[in-house]
């Protein structure tokens, strides 16, 4: 599959769209076609087929119009990758509900939400996002990060390695979930299955000793499920970034109770 990453297209038209679409978008629209509605049925498209499958013809198929019809509201591919972008970044709860809460209680917030958006739309993981647009909701998402480290004599690097940690940390944990779903239903051989065809193998590495630590651990070493085993590395990684607070003289906080 082509490389699909953000910002891919015409970087001042996605602004544009993102931060005035309602008034920008259509130049004669279709009635009953929006920009939103666009951008909705896009990502519905990804959802379902993959972020592979996205064409401007098959998002306008979705929407029972003519493909000419999109390009009233939107250039391109590309700049419908970064509409939709944004539109995932929407949060799903209202940040002002969250105001006053500790900064440990936001990550975990923000870390949660990230983690179920992933699993929710895997295709967001196929994305390079590794230099995002800054739409609407990508703002708020950060201003609320960055409004749950306020007064904590945290330097503005720091906020951002912080939250940079704790979002790559969750981004990895969501990869390795969704590829291993992934694995299972393209191979049609399940978790139990795989492991098993490796037993024999298994006996003879034990045989020679070599792996005392291996084979030192515990059954259910690897028993946890998918949530709760990003839940407990998401409060190790939380316990580091307490550490840090402590040491700049704020207010740690407690430990996230399980």
């Amino acid at each position: 599959m082509e490389s699909v990453h953000s910002g891919g297209g015409d970087i001042s038209r996605s602004l544009e769209l993102m931060w005035h679409g309602r008034e920008t978008a259509a130049r004669g629209p279709r009635p009953g076609l929006t920009l939103d509605g666009i951008v909705t049925a896009a990502v519905a498209l990804a959802d379902r087929e993959g972020i592979g499958a996205l064409s401007m013809r098959k998002v306008a198929a979705e929407l029972g119009v003519g493909t000419m019809s999109l390009y009233r509201y939107v250039p391109g591919k590309a700049e419908l990758l970064d509409l939709m972008l944004d539109h995932m970044n929407a949060p799903g709860d209202d940040p002002e509900n969250h105001r006053g809460k500790d900064w440990r209680t936001i990550m975990e917030l923000i870390a949660e939400g990230t983690y179920r958006l992933y699993l929710d739309h895997p295709w967001l993981l196929q994305v390079n996002q590794s230099r995002p647009l800054l739409g609407p909701n990508a703002m708020l998402g950060f201003e609320f990060s960055l409004a749950g480290l306020t007064g904590l004599g945290l330097s503005g690097q720091e906020k951002v390695q912080l939250i940079m940690t704790v979002d790559s940390y969750v981004t990895g944990m969501a990869r390795y979930h969704v590829l291993r779903e992934q694995a299972r239903r393209e191979t049609g051989v399940s978790d139990e299955e795989f492991w098993e065809q490796q037993g024999p193998l298994m006996a003879t590495a034990y045989e020679t000793g070599r792996y005392p630590e291996v084979f030192g651990l515990a059954e259910d070493s690897f028993a946890m499920g998918a949530e709760e085993s990003m839940r407990c590395g998401l409060a190790l990684v939380l316990d580091g970034c307490a550490a840090l607070i402590a040491a700049r003289g704020g207010a740690a906080g407690d430990r996230a109770a399980d």
